[in-house]
């Protein structure tokens, strides 16, 4: 890959944030990535940056799984694929049960069944194979009725598969088999708690980690009153605390647990639920702001570019906030900053990062599962 690539994360509603996007297409910008909650749908928007832009990659971070069978999703990322000239990757995640079974209405019941076998059935889908599957959750045809194992109308095509994950065995699935991570609430400075499982994960599908892109969204803000926005950003993670989930599942929280935070984020999320979202908001620590993000100086963020080189991460998801001009500038500043980073030296090979294989025990439990 040529050391770390930064994609941006885009939101798309118009045509002035398709001009944008191929401005960031011209400036160097590797990927664009698209999200899906319960608003915008992710095919769509990702269809029109297809026909607008000519050579940027365009992912989806994440499509729902369970909101599509696991063959309409194929369908769309084999379009997708085809219309994009084959700049496309599938981002794909199993969001939590108050948005599939409030929303969608759809069990979240087996969600790593759902994730394994949704991409196996993708994977044979695009390959052209006779679609055949006898899963825990999935089959096809439906066992004692008139269905046929049909074959794509589609020419073979290869869709890359990234799964957005945090808990320790969606973590080694997605290392067994993806081709890439998306890794949110990520802090280098404890890159081992993902990328150990990462690493797990790959070893037993005989492959190094180094074999997936490592996708790491971050804020990215240029400053000098750097508490000042360390501070803003930590509050806003208040809503993930308290929001994201109920009082007895949130992945976030999780995530952030077993990084070092389960006292702080308890803490959060009890306030949040008492209805005191200021005060949840305050009790935010700033190292979940200033160490998720990319925050300060030019040379404070350089230093902390090297260490998500050095923790194996491929590909910077870059969340750009401001008007037009200052998300462009903030943009071009962190490609040369990447750029330069890159060159200085190759990842570490400290266990646990890419291009490393490890023994990291058995596995636990969350998107996230």
């Amino acid at each position: 890959m040529g050391g770390m690539q930064v994609g941006i994360a885009a939101q798309v509603a118009s045509s002035r944030d398709a001009d944008f996007v191929r401005d960031a297409e011209r400036i160097g910008a590797s990927s664009a990535w698209v999200a899906e909650t319960w608003g915008q749908d992710v095919f769509t928007p990702l269809a029109y940056l297809a026909a607008r832009t000519e050579r940027i990659g365009l992912g989806s971070a994440i499509a729902q799984l369970g909101a599509r069978s696991p063959a309409m999703l194929a369908m769309s990322a084999m379009s997708l694929q085809l219309l994009s000239g084959g700049r496309f990757r599938l981002g794909v995640g199993t969001s939590g049960p108050q948005v599939m079974e409030g929303w969608h209405g759809v069990s979240f019941a087996s969600p790593l069944a759902v994730t394994r076998e949704t991409i196996e059935i993708v994977r044979a889908v695009s390959s052209a194979e006779r679609l055949s599957y006898d899963g825990r959750v999935y089959q096809l045809p439906l066992p004692g009725g008139p269905g046929r194992a049909l074959r794509s109308a589609l020419p073979p095509m290869p869709v890359p598969v990234y799964v957005a994950a945090l808990g320790p065995r969606n973590l080694e699935l997605t290392g067994e088999l993806a081709d890439g991570w998306i890794g949110n609430v990520f802090m280098p400075e404890h890159a081992e708690v993902f990328t150990g499982r990462l690493a797990a994960g790959a070893a037993r599908a005989g492959r190094s980690v180094a074999s997936l892109d490592l996708v790491v969204p971050v804020a990215v803000e240029f400053t000098d009153d750097v508490e000042a926005a360390v501070s803003r950003h930590a509050r806003g993670y208040a809503f993930t605390i308290g929001a994201m989930g109920s009082a007895d599942q949130n992945f976030y929280n999780a995530a952030f647990a077993r990084q070092g935070y389960a006292d702080d984020v308890l803490a959060v999320q009890q306030l949040w639920l008492a209805g005191r979202r200021d005060e949840a908001a305050d009790r935010v620590p700033p190292e979940l702001g200033a160490n998720t993000n990319l925050i300060g100086t030019a040379a404070m963020i350089t230093d902390r570019l090297r260490l998500y080189r050095d923790a194996g991460v491929t590909t910077l998801e870059a969340k750009l906030a401001g008007d037009r001009t200052t998300r462009l500038d903030t943009l071009a500043q962190l490609i040369d900053l990447v750029a330069a980073v890159s060159r200085e030296r190759p990842a570490s090979t400290a266990p646990g990062a890419a291009g490393t294989d490890g023994d990291y025990g058995p596995s636990l439990d969350s998107n996230t599962q």
